[in-house]
């Protein structure tokens, strides 16, 4: 019986652990385990001018370095911005390198109802999305910092809108088309270009993503007290090796490790990750692509794709297209955008079980049409798949609760004994048919289920400004009234008296201490989230409730 609740207390503190670091990273605090969070204290800086962010020309076996050599001064930002809107996306392209310099996504909305600017570039901030050329001998081309000029703008034939800037340099044009779907958080990118004059040096088309590396802005209440990414940072994603996250601090010390090279017929991307959104450049698949990452500026991180587009004939054209991801990560929507984009909805480690219980979850809000009670009916359904274990649970639990009083007995008639006692407990045990650790099996295995729900929850953007009923208006978001929080001690107190009595005084205060403690912890866990829990302890109340009853009138 000691052995049982020890074991029971020790699986409930190393996940309230667990939990509560997990909790700690979130909020950019160390984690007990190791590992600097992001640095929030510094201020992202453009760079300075008098010197140039171009990025060097990838070899096939290396990434690209920090910062280029050539000593280009950076074009002056002339300030002029060019706007391109459908129903779900707002962008504003700068006159300077024709980069995508703001972005808000019109649909998700803030706590004072404002669209959430995700991609922009300020004083203090800086998230944008660039394109440019390069070539070996030739850094003076149409890049990221050039002085670009709008050639035609409105509606295509199917009513999409667009834009086309230019600019040209060493007798090299450049074109970017940018246009917008209607419905759609993917951007038509295309990049043609022309020469005037012969030049023996292949051109280098680069697509990339240019963040700080400062925390993300928390945005309203609707961020809640868990507003902070799972991961902030790059990403890239290549057929061969799949999804790979970059630390900013691994860019910082030239340490990070991902595949290079993107080969021609195989998918490939680079994105910028943070909670709930993200951006991401796809290039098409034709020729084979450098990755690459480096730091351009204090506090000042890149990811891209370099595509080479080879040597260009004058009187000729090449088109190179692109598309550009800017919007929340729905997993539905990531799944058509590309191959393995969806990827970017991060679930941590548990991702095997998390994957199969937000595709439930989905298929039962299609029917419900809310998420709180999608949650109530999810739990009541893993309740089910666990019933027979439960069951064996509660019934190994009453048993316990049948031989309470020999057990008290016996600690009085072996005092001071404590492997006479261990012995007759094991043969009482053994006579009764009864597992001591009976009870602990299916909170075990609960455990992964619950962890995998939280990252589900922390991570689904489905949930941002999910209300269920009444003061619920947000299931992302911690009980602004702390109810369920509340119930969820009560319900746990209630199931600690349905328990056998321990023992052991000591323990028998721990177990009555344990709904207090997590219930605190649980002030701070997403409504959703608390949800499950709550739903999931009146479950087992009842199941309990019953089987005790059962054999009660057996014992009579």
């Amino acid at each position: 019986m000691d052995f049982k609740k020890t074991i029971l207390w020790a699986v409930f503190s190393l996940s309230g652990l667990m939990l509560y670091n997990n909790w700690m990273v979130h909020e950019g605090k160390p984690s007990f385990f190791g590992g600097t969070p992001v640095n929030t204290s510094q201020q992202a800086q453009n760079p300075a001018a008098g010197k140039t962010d171009i990025p060097q020309q990838a070899s096939s076996s290396s990434t690209v370095a920090n910062t280029a050599t050539q000593t280009t001064s950076l074009a002056k930002d002339s300030g002029e911005r060019f706007t391109l809107k459908n129903d779900v996306l707002a962008l504003e392209i700068s006159a300077n390198g024709a980069n995508v310099v703001d972005a808000k996504l019109l649909k998700e909305l803030t706590s004072d109802q404002k669209p959430v600017e995700l991609l922009q570039q300020t004083p203090t901030h800086t998230y944008i999305a660039r394109s440019g050329l390069i070539a070996m001998g030739n850094p003076d081309l149409p890049n990221h910092t050039s002085a670009f000029k709008v050639i035609q703008s409105g509606k295509d034939g199917a009513g999409r809108p667009f834009i086309i800037l230019s600019s040209e340099r060493n007798g090299v044009k450049l074109e970017k088309t940018f246009v917008l779907t209607p419905g759609s958080y993917v951007v038509d990118v295309g990049h043609r270009v022309t020469q005037a004059t012969a030049n023996t040096a292949p051109l280098v088309l680069y697509t990339e993503i240019l963040r700080d590396g400062s925390e993300e802005k928390k945005i309203g209440p609707f961020g809640g007290a868990f507003s902070a990414s799972t991961f902030t940072g790059p990403a890239v994603y290549t057929d061969g090796e799949k999804f790979k996250k970059v630390q900013f601090s691994d860019i910082e010390k030239n340490k990070v490790s991902i595949p290079n090279q993107v080969p021609a017929g195989q998918p490939g991307w680079v994105a910028m990750v943070q909670h709930y959104f993200a951006s991401a450049w796809i290039p098409g698949d034709k020729a084979t692509r450098d990755i690459y990452t480096g730091k351009v500026d204090n506090d000042l991180y890149r990811v891209g794709i370099q595509i080479p587009l080879g040597i260009v004939v004058p009187g000729n054209a090449i088109v190179e297209k692109a598309q550009l991801f800017i919007g929340p990560q729905e997993e539905r929507m990531l799944e058509s955008a590309a191959p393995g984009l969806e990827l970017l909805k991060d679930y941590g480690y548990l991702t095997i079980l998390a994957k199969p219980i937000f595709w439930l979850l989905e298929k039962i809000h299609t029917y419900v049409g809310n998420w709180g009670w999608s949650i109530i009916l999810l739990t009541i359904f893993i309740k089910l798949v666990f019933f027979p274990l439960s069951a064996a649970s509660y019934k190994s639990m009453a048993r316990m609760k049948e031989v309470q009083p020999r057990l008290t007995l016996m600690k009085e008639q072996f005092k001071g004994e404590p492997q006479k006692l261990n012995t007759a407990m094991m043969e009482m045990y053994r006579k009764e048919k009864i597992n001591p650790l009976g009870g602990c099996l299916p909170v075990v295995i609960q455990i992964p289920v619950f962890i995998s729900l939280y990252w589900v929850l922390l991570s689904s953007v489905e949930m941002r400004g999910a209300p269920w009923i009444l003061w619920i208006q947000d299931l992302s978001i911690p009980d602004p009234y702390y109810i369920l929080p509340i119930i969820m001690a009560v319900s746990m107190f209630v199931q600690t008296k349905l328990n056998p009595t321990p023992p052991d005084p000591i323990q028998a205060k721990v177990m009555m201490y344990m709904p207090i403690v997590f219930s605190i912890m649980f002030f701070f866990f997403p409504a959703g989230l608390v949800l499950y829990w709550v739903t999931n302890n009146l479950l087992s109340i009842a199941q309990q409730w019953q089987i005790n009853r059962l054999f009660g009138k057996k014992t009579a």
